[in-house]
Parts: structure tokens; sequence; C-alpha cells
């Protein structure tokens, strides 16, 4: 098959611009072939090459005496005592959810499976952080419904239980939704496998599924934005096949388990180029590829479209050559594809061969290892104007309006449709905090979340960074867990503005600052950009996955408030009412500033809350709706009522960061008032939990009646009640 001619055209189709086309030609000294082309396109696209933040991101805290393996591999590796490891990710997939919600959402779950156990981890835990358009927006409720039968449709039969996330609504996502996907697994210390190839002369096998041509040139796609060509890019978006992942899995860590992989790597992005070229980088060797013996589903196809093909469920593996008959027997076992596709080579050459013709032969390291590098130019988002007044509104009007809100409403219809409890583990289900799932065979634990709020960090991009990791801590703390580390997925708009590349930078710095101060490096994470479509970007969304360890499952705060139980809150409430849900829920206004985050109050308030949690029954932070939707939030799942005794809005609905809600009994209260005064944290009571009414300073409703409220508006909102 003749490849076809390059043109000015084709190479602007393929994201390249004509100063990186002029460099490629000084690099190999000649005209690229149509592949060699492809090749270069996929590796230095923004998905696999971070060219536009990788300056920003090398400033993140990485490292910590509990961290085994930070930023650059498959997903990143914390120590949780015993000789175990957590091994977690977060990463995108909204470029192809918004073509194809079903889809996009299951491919981007079975990715990040892939990142976790190709480290040599168990998955045992998903969480996803969604953000869509307004309700009312055509395609919104068809993004909604497809985007949660994709997540649970792959998780649900690859067996993992999904148990945490978040779902927003925002016009901004009109034209791109956020799908973004967490994992995290298990594994010996000791045992954990990486991508550096090592050896000269070792053999390159491919692992899994067959190669298609589903998602040929989806990395590039991923790095551009969108206008009115986007039904046009419907085949770049891959197919996935759960229970094909699961025969890889168990075939996987069967043959790791046997001694005979020297490192492995999963087939995402860009498929075989990506994978084959950051192997040999890692370990500075070259490969050798003979795409005549890929395992191929379709006929006729060409040396660009295997290596650029996406297709799901593939790894790629260096092997001990004299392991290869065991190897080979285990993934027949699993009736899965074993094939020997090339070899390590010593010279720094990445070569190509297809029916006995070289298609390309590239310097490998100048693919990955030098890619292109950008420091984008920046503005600093302008400092917001403060609030011209506070808010004219009913405390009860507000509350409804808050739960009468998709944002805020009760998620049971999304996360009813994820399995949370396959594999018996888990303690702790979607709906209310942090999830949790015990650490088999031991008493300990782990809390997952993830957490950001865009409207703080387009205000503000500092503090809005500050407080999406603050969130994260507090979101641990108040289940009792230690948090031990974070992963980052940063949603932003075209890098090339440089409003949009201001963001992005003082997100990175807020983020840092909190991470640093609250002893959360950042150990993975994946930046999504060019979320934009016809030139309007998206709200700026960093979310951050954290973990947290709880030693012994007594020593979680699980509990529900009991009648009679008074509410306590830890921290200082100011009434900050800037960038609040409830200006944005009740009132339509984005207006003020970001609440300011002060790091040294997080971390006293959040370890006061673990050192005392003997004395706690429930426990929740205080962020989105504050006081007044964490009350109801949290009386409602105990079926209880509750008196908020302040009549301020700004008390009521102020969105103060350092805080937490808790349910304590008398006795209880007392002790903690001692304790908060000896630690020096702020410690007051603001009412009562019981009856069968909620009543906000002067205002009462009755329970039921807000509670079907609550539980109703989410599913009457996409059109699915």
């Amino acid at each position: 098959m003749s490849e076809p001619a390059l043109n000015d055209a084709l190479i602007a189709a393929h994201g390249l611009t004509p100063e990186e086309y002029t460099r490629i030609l000084e690099i190999i000294g000649r005209a690229p072939s149509f592949t060699e082309l492809g090749i270069f396109s996929a590796m230095w696209n923004e998905h696999c090459s971070y060219k536009s933040s990788k300056k920003w991101l090398r400033t993140l805290p990485t490292s910590g005496p509990q961290v085994i393996c930070g930023p650059g591999e498959n997903a990143g590796v914390v120590d949780i005592g015993d000789g175990q490891a957590v091994v977690f990710k977060m990463e995108s997939h909204n470029h192809p959810s918004y073509i194809e919600p079903y889809q996009g959402a299951a491919t981007g779950v079975g990715g990040i499976l892939r990142d976790v156990f190709t480290m040599g981890a168990r998955p045992i835990a998903a969480m996803n952080a969604l953000s869509f358009g307004e309700p009312s927006h055509p395609k919104t409720p068809h993004l909604v419904r497809g985007v949660v039968e994709g997540i649970g449709g792959y998780g649900n039969s690859f067996g993992v239980p999904t148990v945490g996330g978040e779902v927003r609504f925002h016009p901004a996502y009109n034209g791109n939704c956020l799908v973004n996907a967490f994992a995290a697994g298990l594994a010996d210390a000791d045992k954990i496998f990486y991508s550096a190839a090592s050896g000269v002369g070792m053999p390159v096998v491919y692992l899994g599924a067959k190669t298609g041509r589903d998602g040929v040139g989806g990395a590039t796609m991923a790095s551009a934005e969108f206008d009115d060509t986007i039904e046009e890019k419907r085949p770049t978006v891959q197919v996935g096949d759960p229970f094909t992942e699961k025969r890889l899995l168990e075939a996987c860590l069967e043959l790791m388990a046997s001694g005979a992989v020297i490192s492995i790597q999963d087939m995402g992005a860009a498929g075989l180029t990506c994978s084959a070229v950051e192997m040999g980088d890692k370990g500075g060797l070259g490969i050798k590829l003979q795409l005549d013996d890929v395992p191929q589903r379709e006929t006729g196809m060409s040396a660009y479209e295997m290596m650029l093909s996406e297709s799901q469920e593939r790894m790629l593996m260096v092997l001990k050559p004299e392991r290869e008959a065991e190897a080979r027997a285990i993934f027949e076992k699993w009736d899965l594809d074993f094939a020997i596709v090339g070899e390590t080579i010593a010279e720094d050459r990445f070569v190509i061969l297809h029916g006995n013709e070289i298609k390309a032969d590239l310097p490998l390291s100048e693919l990955s290892s030098s890619a292109p590098e950008y420091d984008r130019p920046w503005i600093e988002t302008p400092a917001a104007a403060p609030l011209a007044e506070a808010p004219a509104i009913t405390a009860l009007d507000g509350l409804r309006a808050l739960i009468g809100s998709p944002s805020y409403a009760h998620k049971a219809w999304v996360w009813e449709q994820y399995d949370s409890q396959v594999m018996a583990d888990t303690i702790r289900t979607p709906g209310l905090g942090a999830g949790i799932v015990r650490v088999h065979g031991t008493e300990k634990a782990l809390a997952f979340t993830s957490d950001v709020t865009p409207r703080y960090v387009r205000a503000n991009p500092f503090e809005g960074g500050k407080q999406a990791v603050a969130e994260a801590y507090r979101n641990l703390c108040a289940v009792g867990a230690k948090p031990l580390a974070s992963t980052d997925n940063l949603n932003f708009g075209n890098p090339e503005k440089p409003e949009i590349m201001g963001q992005f930078v003082g997100a990175i710095k807020g983020i840092g600052a909190a991470c640093a101060a609250l002893d959360m490096p950042i150990v993975s994470g994946n930046v999504s950009l060019y979320n934009e479509t016809d030139g309007r970007a998206i709200l700026p969304t960093p979310t951050i996955g954290a973990v947290g360890l709880i030693d012994r499952v007594d020593q979680i705060i699980s509990g529900l408030p009991e009648d009679g139980d008074l509410a306590l809150v830890i921290g200082e409430t100011a009434g900050h009412l800037g960038q609040s849900a409830l200006l944005t829920e009740a009132l339509g206004i984005e207006g003020g500033d970001a609440p300011p985050v002060d790091l040294a109050l997080e971390r006293r308030n959040g370890e006061f809350l673990r050192a005392n949690r003997g004395l706690v029954k429930a426990a929740c932070d205080l962020s989105d709706g504050g006081l007044a939707l964490a009350a109801f939030e949290m009386a409602e799942a105990a079926g209880l009522g509750v008196t908020i005794d302040s009549k301020d809005i700004g008390a009521l609905f102020g969105e103060d960061q350092a805080r937490y809600l808790i349910a304590a009994s008398f006795d209880q209260a007392e002790a903690l008032m001692v304790a908060a005064g000896q630690a020096g944290v702020t410690l007051a009571m603001v009412g009562r939990f019981g009856g069968d009414t909620v009543t906000l300073g002067a205002d009462s409703a009755p329970l039921h009646d807000l509670s079907h409220r609550y539980r109703t508006s989410f599913a009457r909102a996409i059109g699915s009640a």
C-alpha cells in the first residue's frame, strides 16, 4: 500500500506546527515517511509529550518517605506499611466521551485500570469525576446517561468497586464534558513492575487483544479543540471489552509472578508507538518492530494504522527469552494473543518493518525525551472584585435551591449504576464523603476522594488550586484517614491563549503549595488541554484525587448522627460568600473572590479531628453550600431533622475553608471542647440533630418534603425520573 505524499495540510492535520515539522527535518535529515509523520505526531502531541505543561509540572512536590514511585511511570506507588503499597492514578477521557459517551467513558475506565495493573497491582477501587453542561442543553442528558452507563458497564463487568467521585453541571461544559477516571490497586512493595526496557536482543512481546482500526489518531484528536467537524472524529474513539481486560489482568499478574517479565507497558494513547518508545527511551535502548507479526482483527491494515491504533486491552512487554514458552502458555490459557513482534537493540533507533519494507527508521530518544517543550506566555488572572452586597434570600429558599440543583442533589441515580460492593471489601459506599476499602486480609483500610471547585479556580487560580488539595485532605480526615498522597487531572482550555495558560500556572502554584504544606505529594497524573469548542473554554478544572490510610478499621469515622446529638463546627466561620454555591444556584451570580485557604489551619484542624475521632459519631468537611447544606445532608442520610441556630446567611452558606461539621453526644461534645482548647482549635456548637423538621434560624420545613426534593431532582433534571 503506497503512502500519501506529505503536504502542509496533511502536516497540520497531524497537529504539528511548521516549526515542529522543520525540527523533524533537522533531526532525521530528510522528509519523513507518512508512518514516521504519524509517529512524530503521536509522540509530540500534548497528550503524550506534555509539551506545554512539563515546565510547570516539574515544580510540584512529588517525593516523600511514603513515596515508592512518583510521576513518570504508568501510576504512582505509595508505601502503606507491612510490605504493601497502594498504586493509583487519575486520567482523563474527555474528548472521546463527548464524541461517543458510552465507549469514551468505558475505555477511560479500562485505560486507568491497565495503568494500575501494569505496575503489578490488583485493582481494588475506582472513582470518577464528571463535569457536564447545563441540564437544559440538548446534548447534556444524552452525555450523562451514556457516560454513566459506560463507566458502570466496564467497571462492573471487570469487577472493581466504584467507591466515590463527583458530578457537576455548568454551561462552560456544554461543548466539552469532562470524564476523569481514577483507579487504585494493591501490590507488594518489593514487586512493582516498571516500563524501562533492559538488555539488548530481548524479545518485545505483544499481549492481549488484537489490533484494529479503532482509535487511530486518538491521542492527536485529544490535543485539539472541537469545532463543527466533531462527528467526523467518531472513528478516533476506541471500543472496549471489559471481559477481555479481566482476562488480561489475570494473565499479566500470573506472568509477573513467574519472574519472566523484564518490563511492561500498557498500550494506551498512541498504542504501539507510545508504549514501544517509552520502554526503549527509559531503558536507553532502541526498538525494532516487525508489524507482520502483530495480531490483527482487520485485513489490509497499514503500518500507519497499526502504529497509531488505540485498540483496547493490549500490553507490550520485554520478556526474558528463556521464559517464552512458559509465558506463551499462560496467555494461551487465558485465551489471549501472545506474539513476539520485535526486539531491543543497542542503537538509538526506532525501526518499523512491514511487508519486507522499512516504514520508519527514527532516532528513538528524539521521539520521547527530546520532544518539544514550550514556555507558553501567560497572563495572571486579575483579582476578582469583592461582592457588592449580601444576597437577599431566606435560608430555606437557599437550601431548596441547592438540593434542587443537579450539582448538589442526591446522586443515587449515578452511583447506584455502579457496583460498589464487588470484591466484598468496600466499607463505605458512594454518597457521603470519601469511599473506604479494606486492605484485604488485614485490619487496615484505604480511603479515596476526588475534589475541585472550578468556579474558585476561574476566579482565583492560586487559591482554587490550594482549595482542591485542601478539600481532598479534609475529606480524608473526615473519615479518620491519614492523607498519604495525591494524583492530579489538570483539565484546561487552549494553552496557546495567555489567559488560559495563566489559569494553569496559577493552579499549579496553588496545588504545589498545598501538597507541600499538607504532605500530600503528587505521585501521578494527567494533563488535558484544548478543552474548548468554537473558542469557548471549559472552567479550569484541576481535579485532585487523593488516598489516605486508616491503620485499623475500628478507627474509621463512618457513623451517622443520632437523635439528640449536638452539631459542632471545627474551624472559624467568617461567612465567605464569594463564588459560593448559594450565589450560583439560587441567584445565578458567579461573583466575588474564592475563599482564602490557610494551609497551616487546614493541617491543624484535620489533625485535631483525627486525634479525637473516638469522640466523634459523624463528620464531614464544609465546602460547597457551607454549613446549611452539610447539616442537611448529614441529617437526611440518618433520617433525622436538624436545627441550626444561626439566622445569618453568611454563617449558614458561607464557604470558609478548614472547617468540619461533626455530630457528637453531649458528653463527647464536652470532652471535645476541652481538647480543642488545649490544641488551640476553634470549636463551636451550632445546633442539634433530631425530630422530623429542618430548621435554619427562624425558618422550618418538614424533612420529608426536603428529602423528596433532594432525592428526585437529579433524575428529573436529566429527564430520567
